[in-house]
């Protein structure tokens, strides 16, 4: 893995800083010690720049939205004539940015409109909140500065709290790494209708070096320039690299037809990752690295103002409701965990993975969830987050190697969570997962060594959008995973994205791919689609 380089020696003496004050929950003081930058000056005491100036179109990477609520949504964007340079091409000084949001796309009905400022500190990134919103309602957005307009985006509202009626629908998608292939999937995911959100369940991008030619999309018309062809590790590091993200057509697409949840696992870091432990990070660079990609991510996500970064740290554990339908409470499985066991990777568990105090969510997000399953009044409890939670056998014989990187290397952090949802009468549980590049249909047994124990819920997990190339229907282990585990109800190695279906009746699960991403174009197929019934959790094929 690539280290840090002697040009990144002011991150290492913050970081060493940081390590040595033990900075986890920081103050702004924090934030410039671990980025070297300020935060915003107060608006009067920074002069703006004219947008008039702005000679090129700022609005290169596109628009999203996100967290709805019953009552508002989070609107943004981020101005960037130059999105391939350092600072986006923009002077570092103030942009007044104009926000539009209407019912219709012509922005007749219904008009709300203000003004908000770009900030060079956040790389002149926009989040809007605007409030006072209908319940389950569809909106247009879209955003001015100067003579440039942004593309118009499309958002919908949460319903009300007491809201109980019709269906809700979303989406399940992970993985997209930039330089494994093409994000054909969101382009279809971009064209599915009535998707309340989508759910990104980590690896929004991967710090790993992407050359000219985009990797395997092996496309001679980009030319990138040689910053990309590095390991991100600096601020500017991860910005551009967001900016490459943006830049891509099926991405830009999927942002603007849907509000996005999202949530991180360790990608947007470095791999593997686990709280202040790093993979290969020179441990004193470290904190300042998880910094800088964490005011990044949150720079260039839809993400409301509490989960904008202190220091080192970033409360991306959070809850959205749904109506009575669905409660939705999206997990950080990253950034308070204990160190992965036994070296890491599939190994046979040891003393050590088995110790009863060992965490994958940290006590106090353990105990945040399990106030939130007894309070729930919902009828499906979804659980959007990183890991595969189920047991995962990879042979038919023991002894058995599991993955440290998932649950299996937390056992008691994992009966703690099926407890927890015990105790609480959580009675439709669905668990909504990511990391592996696959898809995944599992029930979540009470004890996994006794096919006929309770079905705690159902697991469903998303393949990749790009991660792993093209992939196949049935890789190489397939029969195996399917006679060792069998709680696993469906395993696909294509790429593509989960379609779920909530009503008061049932869950539905359908599973799309596409059969190619190094090459532009793939169409897309259901490759299954289950059901589980509210009161009988279980997965059933169609």
């Amino acid at each position: 893995m690539t280290q840090p380089s002697s040009a990144d020696s002011e991150y290492r003496a913050a970081a060493r800083r940081l390590c040595r004050r033990r900075l986890l929950t920081g103050t702004a003081a924090a934030v410039t010690l671990a980025l070297g930058i300020d935060l915003p000056r107060p608006a009067h005491a920074a002069a703006k720049l004219d947008p008039a100036r702005i000679d090129k179109d700022p609005f290169t990477l596109g628009v999203a939205s996100g967290d709805p609520r019953p009552d508002s949504v989070v609107l943004w964007t981020r101005l960037a004539p130059e999105p391939y340079e350092p600072d986006g091409g923009l002077p570092r000084e103030p942009v007044a940015v104009r926000w539009e949001l209407a019912r219709d796309k012509g922005f007749t009905r219904d008009v709300r409109s203000g003004e908000t400022t770009a900030h060079p500190e956040f790389n002149h990134a926009v989040h809007v909140v605007p409030e006072g919103l209908s319940p389950r309602t569809g909106y247009y957005y879209r955003f001015r500065t100067g003579i440039w307009t942004s593309t118009v985006g499309r958002t919908r509202t949460a319903p009300s709290a007491a809201d109980a009626s019709g269906s809700l629908r979303f989406a399940a998608v992970s993985c997209q790494a930039y330089h494994d292939g093409y994000f054909t999937a969101l382009g279809h995911l971009a064209r599915e209708e009535d998707v309340d959100a989508v759910l990104h369940l980590g690896d929004y991008l991967y710090e790993y070096a992407v050359d000219a030619h985009g990797g395997d999309r092996a496309d001679p018309t980009l030319q990138l320039p040689d910053r990309f062809n590095k390991e991100t590790v600096t601020l500017e590091d991860y910005r551009l690299r967001y900016a490459l993200y943006h830049r891509d057509p099926d991405l830009q697409a999927a942002h603007a037809a849907h509000p996005w949840i999202v949530t991180w696992d360790d990608h947007e870091v470095e791999n593997n990752y686990a709280d202040e432990t790093p993979e290969g990070s020179p441990p004193e660079a470290f904190l300042a690295r998880r910094a800088a990609a964490y005011r990044a991510y949150y720079e260039n996500l839809p993400l409301r103002p509490p989960q904008q970064p202190s220091g080192s740290s970033l409360q991306l554990y959070r809850r959205l409701q749904f109506g009575r339908l669905a409660q939705l409470d999206i997990l950080d499985g990253r950034q308070h965990r204990d160190d992965q066991s036994a070296g890491d990777g599939w190994k046979v568990p040891t003393d050590e993975t088995t110790r009863p105090d060992r965490t994958m969510l940290g006590t106090a997000q353990e105990r945040w969830l399990a106030d939130g399953w007894e309070s729930s009044r919902a009828v499906w409890n979804v659980v959007p987050q990183q890991t595969v939670l189920s047991r995962r056998r990879n042979r038919t014989s023991g002894p058995y190697p599991l993955s440290m990187d998932a649950w299996d290397g937390y056992p008691a952090a994992r009966g703690r969570f099926l407890d927890a949802a015990r105790k609480a009468g959580v009675t439709n549980l669905a668990v909504l997962t990511g990391d592996v590049h696959v898809h995944y249909a599992m029930d979540i047994k009470e004890d996994f060594d006794d096919t006929g124990s309770r079905t705690a819920g159902v697991e469903l997990v998303t393949t990749s959008v790009a991660s792993g190339g093209d992939g196949v229907a049935e890789p190489g282990d397939w029969q195996t995973l399917r006679d060792a585990n069998p709680h696993m109800k469906f395993y696909d190695g294509r790429r593509g994205y989960v379609l779920l279906t909530l009503d008061q009746r049932q869950l539905r699960a359908d599973y799309r791919t596409v059969d190619r991403v190094t090459r532009p174009g793939a169409p897309v197929s259901t490759a299954a689609s289950f059901v589980s019934r509210a009161g009988d959790p279980g997965l059933k094929e169609l």
